[in-house]
C-alpha cells in the first residue's frame, strides 16, 4: 500500500483525497498558491508546500513545481485529481520518469482519449458505437461543408481538442456553415492551440449518459453503472444522478458493455468515464446511443456512483497505483438506491450568473446529505480558480426521496455575502420535468426564465426582519405615525418600507438616550440569504430609493471605459468593460441620467464593491 501522497490540485477534490488517504494511514502533502495559503486543504493535509503565485498558470498548471514538491517532501506518489493537470499526458509521464508512481491511466491511454477524431475512429475499431460525422485529416473548409451536408442538418462543428464546450457550434442549414465553421476554429485555437474540428450529426433532445470504468494493473476491467449528467448549462453539467433515469437493464447491459470495451481498447488503468450521448425523444434503447470521448480521470460527479455501489473510488485509484488487484469482482457490485448532485457555484443568478468572490461570512450547507467542500466559514472565495463552492449528494432508497432531500438541504442553506446558485438549484430539481426525469441538455436553456430565483428578499421575509427589530432598541427612531407603525429595510442597497407586527412599542415621541445599533439580521429563504440592514431613521412610507451607484461585482482589471463626467446616458448603456476570472463583464447605466462620478480608468485593477461610476437621474432621469 502506498505511504505517502501529494495531491496535485486544491479545494473540494483535494480535501475528499486527503479523506480517504487519512482513512487509509496514507501521509498526505498538500500544495498551494499564495490565494490559498488558508485553504481547507492546506490545514486537513499532514503537510503543505507552497508552488507559487495565485494565478493557476504560475502553481497548480506548473508540473515541474508540483514533482519538485514531492521529491522535496518524501511523496511516494502524486494524486491529480481533476481539472489542472489531471489529464496531462506528458506530466504523467514526467512524475514516472521522476520515479514516482502516478494515480492515474498510463499515459498513452490518456493520449489514445486526447483527440476527439482519434479517440472516436480507435472506438469505432473496437466496436463501439459512435455518432454518425467526419473525422478525416482534411480541414478545407470545402470538404467540411460538403461532409456536412452528406451527414445532414442539423450538424454539430467540434473541436478535435475540445472540452466544456468551447470550439462547439450547432449549424442548422447549409449558409450558415462556413461563418461558424470559421468562428468554431478561431475559438479552438485560442482555447487549445489546435484548430482542426470534426463533424457529427447533432442528436434531437439529446441526454448526457456516462459509466463509470475501473481497470488494473492485473488486466481486470469493470464498470459502476451509468450516471446521467444531462442537466447543463452552457454545456458545463449542473445536476448529477445515478443510476439513470428511464433505464432498462436491457440498455443498462449495452451501454456498460459498450464502456468497458472502450476501456479495453485502450489497456486502460485507474479511474475513468465513457461519455455517450443519447437520444432522448423517446425512450432509452441500444441502437441510440452513441460513444462521444472518454474522460482519463476521476469526474466532478463520481459521489453519485460511489453513493448507489458503496464504493470508495479513491480508494480504489490508490490500491490500484499500488499495485493491488481491483477490490471487487464486476458480479459483486450492485446498485442500491439512488442519488443525485448538485455543484453550488458562487455566482449570482441574477447578474447573468457573474462568479461571486469575497468571504464567507456564514457558510452552512445543513446536515442530512454529503457535503464535499474546501471551503469552511471564515474562507475567501478567490477570483482565481473555478467559483464550485461544494457538491451536495442526496442519497435515499428512490429518485424522489433523493430529490426532495437535496431540496431540502439547499432550502436550508445559509451562505453570506457570497452569492450562490442554490435558488436556481432548487427551482431546476423542483421542476415538473426534472421530476417526472429523463429531461435532455436543453432543458435550462428551454425554460430560462423559469428556473431564475426571486430577486430581493420576500414580503414575508422582510415582515421577519421587522419583527425581529421591533425586539431591539432603535437609535433615534421614531413611531409617530397615526396609523400603522412602519420601518425602513435595507437589502442589497434597495430600501423597502415595512409595517411593524401589531406588538411594536408605539410612541409619538423619539426614543430618547443612548441606544446600541440593532445587530443585522441574517435571514434565508429558498437557498437564498439576506442581510436586511438595521432601519434607517423613518416615521412614516416613503418611496423606495434607488441608487445610481455602479460597482465592482467582483475583484479584476477595467479593460475598457465607455463614458466621461458629465455624459448623458440611457438605460442599459455600457459604461466600462471589467475583466475578472477569465471572463468580461459589460458593467450598464442601471437607468436614465448623467455620469456624475468616474473614479476608473483603464487598466486599473478595482476590488469587489469598488465604486466605479455613480449616475445622476438628472432632470430627464428615471428613479
Amino acid at each position: 500500500m502506498l505511504t505517502s501522497l501529494l495531491i496535485a490540485n486544491r479545494g473540494e477534490i483535494a480535501c475528499r483525497i486527503i479523506r480517504t488517504a487519512r482513512r487509509m494511514g496514507v501521509r498526505t502533502i498538500a500544495v498551494y498558491s499564495d490565494a490559498d495559503a488558508q485553504a481547507l486543504h492546506v490545514r486537513e493535509a499532514d503537510e503543505a508546500v507552497h508552488i507559487g503565485p495565485s494565478p493557476a498558470r504560475e502553481s497548480y498548471l506548473d508540473g515541474a513545481r508540483i514533482i519538485a514538491a514531492a521529491l522535496r517532501t518524501g511523496a511516494q506518489a502524486i494524486h491529480p485529481g481533476y481539472g489542472f493537470l489531471s489529464e496531462n499526458a506528458d506530466f504523467a509521464q514526467a512524475v514516472i520518469e521522476a520515479g514516482l508512481i502516478w494515480v492515474g491511466p498510463r499515459p498513452a491511454s490518456i493520449r489514445a482519449m486526447g483527440l476527439k477524431d482519434a479517440a472516436k475512429a480507435l472506438m469505432s475499431e473496437a466496436g463501439v458505437p459512435v455518432t454518425p460525422g467526419y473525422l478525416g485529416e482534411d480541414q478545407s473548409p470545402d470538404r467540411l461543408a460538403s461532409e456536412a451536408g452528406r451527414i445532414g442538418y442539423p450538424i454539430l462543428i467540434k473541436a478535435v481538442a475540445g472540452g466544456g464546450g468551447k470550439g462547439m457550434r450547432r449549424v442548422d442549414a447549409p449558409a450558415d456553415f462556413l461563418d461558424a465553421l470559421a468562428s468554431c476554429k478561431r475559438e479552438a485555437a485560442s482555447a487549445f492551440g489546435d484548430a482542426r474540428v470534426l463533424l457529427e450529426a447533432y442528436i434531437p433532445s439529446p441526454r448526457h449518459i456516462e459509466v463509470q470504468v475501473f481497470g488494473d494493473t492485473h488486466g481486470s476491467i469493470v464498470h459502476l453503472f451509468e450516471r446521467d449528467c444531462s442537466v447543463q448549462r452552457r454545456h458545463q453539467k449542473v445536476i448529477e444522478e445515478a443510476p439513470a433515469p428511464g433505464m432498462t437493464e436491457a440498455t443498462r447491459a449495452y451501454v456498460c458493455a459498450a464502456a468497458v470495451r472502450a476501456a479495453q481498447a485502450v489497456d486502460y488503468v485507474g479511474a475513468g468515464t465513457v461519455e455517450f450521448i443519447a437520444d432522448g425523444s423517446g425512450p432509452l434503447h441500444p441502437d441510440r446511443i452513441w460513444f462521444m470521448e472518454m474522460n482519463t480521470r476521476l469526474q466532478v460527479e463520481h459521489p453519485v456512483t460511489e453513493a448507489i455501489t458503496g464504493v470508495d473510488l479513491v480508494e480504489w485509484q490508490l490500491r490500484v497505483a499500488a499495485g493491488e488487484p481491483l477490490p471487487k469482482r464486476q458480479d459483486e457490485i450492485a446498485i442500491t438506491g439512488h442519488a443525485i448532485e448538485a455543484r453550488l457555484y458562487a455566482e449570482d443568478p441574477a447578474r447573468g450568473f457573474l462568479p461571486s468572490t469575497g468571504r464567507l461570512d456564514l457558510f452552512d450547507l445543513g446536515s442530512g446529505v454529503r457535503v464535499d467542500t474546501g471551503f469552511h466559514a471564515g474562507a475567501a472565495v478567490s477570483p482565481f480558480y473555478d467559483p464550485m463552492l461544494a457538491k451536495v449528494i442526496a442519497h435515499a432508497p428512490s429518485r424522489e426521496e433523493a430529490r426532495a432531500l437535496l431540496v431540502g438541504s439547499l432550502e436550508n442553506s445559509a451562505i453570506w455575502p457570497v452569492r450562490t446558485n442554490a435558488a436556481f438549484l432548487i427551482k431546476a430539481l423542483d421542476h415538473p420535468a426534472f421530476a417526472a426525469g429523463g429531461i435532455d441538455t436543453g432543458f435550462i436553456a428551454r425554460e430560462g426564465d423559469a428556473l431564475m430565483p426571486a430577486i430581493g428578499p420576500s414580503a414575508a421575509l422582510l415582515r421577519a426582519a421587522a419583527a425581529r427589530y421591533a425586539q431591539q432598541p432603535l437609535a433615534g427612531f421614531r413611531l409617530n405615525a397615526p396609523t400603522t407603525p412602519t420601518i425602513s429595510l435595507a437589502a442589497d442597497g434597495i430600501e423597502t418600507v415595512v409595517p411593524l407586527p401589531a406588538s411594536a412599542p408605539s410612541s409619538d415621541q423619539p426614543l430618547a438616550g443612548p441606544h446600541p445599533s440593532p445587530a443585522p439580521a441574517y435571514l434565508h429563504e429558498h437557498g437564498q440569504s439576506w442581510c436586511i440592514a438595521p432601519p434607517r431613521t423613518s416615521g412614516s412610507a416613503s418611496a423606495a430609493t434607488q441608487s445610481g451607484a455602479v460597482l465592482a461585482p467582483m475583484p479584476g482589471r477595467i479593460i475598457t471605459v465607455d463614458v466621461a463626467p458629465g455624459q448623458t446616458v440611457t438605460k442599459g448603456q455600457k459604461l466600462l468593460t471589467l475583466e475578472a476570472m477569465k471572463m468580461e463583464h459589460g458593467l450598464t447605466a442601471p437607468f436614465d441620467g448623467i455620469v456624475a462620478t468616474l473614479t476608473v480608468k483603464e487598466g486599473d485593477q478595482v476590488q469587489i464593491d469598488t465604486l466605479l461610476v455613480s449616475i445622476d437621474p438628472g432632470p430627464k432621469g428615471e428613479a
